[in-house]
């Protein structure tokens, strides 16, 4: 079959289209056919082993896992023995954290892993979109703060994959939403259910003097010292970016402080966290409260092209690999 290979840190480049041997399930595995993957900022990070402190999870001088990609979405093609909630020709969407293996044609998983069935109304494309910002702001809104209906949230990089799906979660939740984004992508953050926009282009947020109960920063461009006079007197920053600097901020003055910094890897949360979370994405699908939105799509050898636009930095929503 075909699949991605990775042998060191760095570029694109690093990501080479190889021929490997299509993998055969055990008797407690399922065979999944991927016909859609995803490049989000955490594979590009994954790719570059940056920041550093990730390493220690991913390989500390090189990738321990040799096919990246962390979302899927596809059919089962042939079950184990012991399988007993799926069947050949199910539908599925998945996802692998730190295992990996999606930038492929085939993969083996358990069926006690984070594998569920995907909802008849959408495409491949939109199951695997939504996967890792809708897991990754459910990190947050639900483990990290509380929202609560009228709750004012301000969402920095808001036309991205992770702040497409916060917009709409943080709505869902009954939040007041400020979307920060560029001009051009205004109107689509606003179809997304955001009641402000402010254009970071115009330097609009540093101007802005309103406060809010929860700033997610879903790019990791803000500090919490940026930020702190535009929080509530016990308002929460959010970032799913650590540097060193909010580390040492959560060590040594969150304790002292009503205005809290909170960080989430959703990756390396409990597996029934995750789960819960990737139900709850897929029953909002199933009812139409939860929209991917889908920038371009690639086929699996243009991965280095599509990783190249990844790290551009100015992608909306969701960057897809397609592979059937």
């Amino acid at each position: 079959m075909k699949a991605i290979i990775v042998n060191a840190y760095g570029g694109p480049e690093v990501l080479q289209v190889k021929s490997i041997a299509k993998p055969v399930p055990k008797e407690n595995e399922v065979l999944v056919k991927i016909y859609a993957t995803a490049v989000t900022r955490a594979s590009t990070m994954m790719r570059t082993g940056k920041p550093y402190f990730g390493r220690l999870f991913t390989g500390i001088s090189k990738p321990k896992v040799k096919v990246p990609g962390t979302d899927l979405a596809g059919v089962v093609e042939a079950v184990g023995l012991k399988i007993s909630k799926f069947k050949a020709g199910d539908k599925v969407m998945a996802a692998t954290s730190l295992k990996c293996g999606t930038y492929a044609e085939y993969i083996c998983l358990s069926q006690d892993e984070m594998i569920i069935h995907q909802p008849n109304n959408i495409s491949a494309e939109e199951a695997t979109g939504i996967i890792d910002g809708g897991s990754t702001a459910l990190a947050f809104f639900t483990d990290q703060v509380s929202i609560k209906p009228r709750d004012k949230v301000l969402i920095n990089g808001a036309s991205g994959s992770i702040g497409t799906a916060a917009i709409q979660l943080a709505k869902e939740f009954g939040a007041e939403v400020t979307a920060v984004c560029s001009e051009k992508n205004k109107t689509l953050v606003k179809q997304l259910g955001a009641n402000h926009v402010l254009d970071y282009t115009k330097k609009e947020l540093e101007r802005n003097t309103n406060e809010y109960h929860v700033i997610f920063d879903t790019v990791g461009k803000l500090t919490f010292r940026k930020v702190k006079r535009n929080l509530t007197k016990d308002g929460v920053f959010l970032t799913p970016v650590m540097k060193f600097p909010t580390l040492l901020h959560m060590l040594f003055i969150n304790p002292f402080s009503k205005k809290k910094l909170k960080f989430a890897a959703t990756g390396l949360r409990k597996q029934e966290q995750q789960l819960r979370d990737l139900i709850k994405i897929s029953d909002m699908l199933s009812t139409n409260k939860l929209k991917t939105v889908i920038d371009r799509t690639y086929s699996l050898d243009q991965i280095q092209e599509a990783h190249r636009y990844v790290d551009a930095g100015h992608k909306k929503g969701n960057v897809i690999i397609k592979l059937n």
